[in-house]
C-alpha cells in the first residue's frame, strides 16, 4: 500500500513510518523540517511542506492509497484552531485527488467520554486542544470518506506490545495510558482492513 503520513516527524509519526516500512509499504512522510527526520529507506519519500498550505497538501496526496494523520499542536493548552484548519486541507486534498481512506489520531476526551474524576480533570485541562481535535474530526466525518478515528488515552514511550484494548463506545474500563508504538500499530492496521471503517476507537493498554 502507498501511504502518506502527516505528522510523520512527531514521536508517534516516526514509529508509524518505521512500522509501515518494516511491513514493506511505500511511505511518504510529509514534514515541515526534514532535518528533524532521521529515517531513510528505499521505500520512503520525504516531502517538505506545511499542512497549512492547501496546495502543497493536495499535491502530496496525489497517487496514494491512504492517508494517516498523527498531527499535533505546539500551542500548549491555549485555544487553537490549527488542527481543524490542517484537517480541512487534508480532507479537501483527498477529495480532489480521489483518495478516500484516512486514519486520524486524536485523543480520548474529544467526546467528553472519559469517566470519573480523573476524566473530568483531564478533559478540563486539555479542553482547548480537545475542542480543536473534535472540530477536526467533524470535518472528516462530514465528508464522504472511509475514516477511522483513534482516541488513545495518555501516550507513553514504552515498547510496542501489540496487546492493547479498544472500545468504540467510551474508553476501555480503567484505561489510563498506551504506548505510542501500539497506537502506531492500530493506525496502520486500521487502514489495512475494514473492521474499523466509520468507527471512533478508544485505545489503552
Amino acid at each position: 500500500m502507498k501511504i502518506i503520513i502527516f505528522g510523520a516527524s512527531g514521536k508517534t509519526g516516526k514509529l508509524l513510518v518505521t512500522q509501515a516500512l518494516s511491513d514493506n509499504h511505500t511511505v511518504t512522510a510529509f514534514v515541515r523540517n526534514p532535518s528533524n527526520f532521521n529515517i531513510s529507506d528505499p521505500n520512503l519519500l520525504i516531502v517538505q511542506g506545511d499542512v497549512t498550505d492547501a496546495s502543497a497538501v493536495k499535491k502530496a496526496i496525489l497517487g496514494h492509497d491512504a492517508v494517516i494523520s498523527t498531527l499535533g499542536t505546539n500551542t500548549g493548552l491555549r485555544k487553537t484552531t490549527i488542527l481543524h484548519e490542517m484537517t480541512q486541507n487534508i480532507v479537501q486534498g483527498m477529495k480532489e485527488q480521489r483518495v478516500s481512506r484516512i486514519a486520524y489520531m486524536t485523543s480520548a476526551g474529544i467526546d467528553k467520554e472519559i469517566p470519573g474524576v480523573f476524566g473530568k480533570l483531564t478533559m478540563k485541562l486539555l479542553g482547548n486542544v480537545l475542542d480543536d481535535h473534535h472540530n477536526a474530526v467533524a470535518v472528516i466525518k462530514d465528508n464522504d470518506l472511509q475514516w477511522t478515528i483513534a482516541r488513545p488515552l495518555g501516550l507513553n514511550d514504552k515498547p510496542f506490545t501489540g496487546k492493547y484494548r479498544k472500545d468504540t463506545i467510551g474508553v476501555p474500563k480503567g484505561g489510563r495510558t498506551i504506548s505510542r508504538a501500539d497506537v502506531a500499530d492500530f493506525l496502520l492496521q486500521a487502514i489495512l482492513n475494514e473492521e474499523f471503517i466509520h468507527q471512533s476507537v478508544a485505545l489503552s493498554d
